[in-house]
């Protein structure tokens, strides 16, 4: 598990600011969901967080280190699932536990039956369907040994009916692993039904307009989505994002 501290994160290209006085903390296993208008920063967030991008100013604490600037201890999911074309899909899950020393092949055949890919261990990229290659790459990053998991925008290419589907799986495969989670989307709906807080970007320069602690149980069924209570808070976040 892993706790994120952000603190007055700054980041600037070529005079424009992107990201200005950015601070927040997410909490060992919890689900934080990035929300924001387009070209809000919330892409060069995740590449500060990386260590792809150095801030002009502020830091990044990861289980009280510093990692501001520094790669390599996190776990990302792009929006597409950027599977290595000749690599079986169990070589593929298995990237981020080569790239460490540290494989365990056995645990990473039973993730993958959890995925429900069973029988496509030895099978390529190009043989699956859109899902069945997120639900891959997600496994790649849940296996990796790094103990946060950024998630961009993981479901965005996806039909509605898979995109339900691929949120639902993600819940029940977080709600066992408890993996501490910064996901972003531009889907209010998919950032209610996952999360434990919302927080909520202005346009750019990207600052934080406000934060939502979203009040919903767990385990969360799908049905949630059509009560009144889940569609207010639709109603209000939507209008903080105008």
């Amino acid at each position: 598990m892993a706790e994120l501290i952000v603190n007055n994160l700054q980041k600037s290209f070529d005079e424009k600011m992107i990201i200005k006085k950015l601070s927040f903390t997410i909490h060992e296993g919890e689900f934080v969901s990035v929300i924001g208008p387009s070209g809000s920063g919330k892409s060069t967030l995740f590449h500060l967080i990386g260590g792809l991008y150095q801030p002009d100013c502020g830091n990044i604490l990861l289980n009280d280190q510093n990692i501001t600037g520094k790669r390599g201890h996190i776990s990302y999911m792009p929006q597409s699932p950027s599977l290595f074309p000749w690599r079986t899909i169990l070589d593929n899950v298995q990237l981020g536990q080569e790239i460490s020393g540290k494989q365990d092949q056995s645990a990473a055949k039973a993730m993958v039956k959890t995925a429900g890919l069973e029988g496509y261990e030895n099978a390529y990229p190009s043989q699956l369907s859109g899902g069945m290659k997120q639900r891959a790459s997600f496994i790649r990053c849940l296996l990796s040994p790094q103990p946060l998991m950024c998630l961009d925008e993981p479901f965005s290419a996806l039909d509605e009916l898979t995109r339900l589907e691929m949120q639902k799986w993600l819940l029940s495969i977080w709600e066992h692993h408890k993996h501490s989670v910064l996901f972003v989307t531009h889907n209010i709906e998919e950032a209610l039904y996952l999360s434990d807080r919302i927080l909520v970007l202005s346009t750019s320069p990207a600052e934080i307009k406000k934060i939502y602690t979203i009040p919903f149980e767990r385990p969360r069924e799908q049905s949630l989505m059509l009560s009144q209570e889940f569609l207010e808070w639709k109603r209000e976040i939507y209008q903080e994002l105008r």
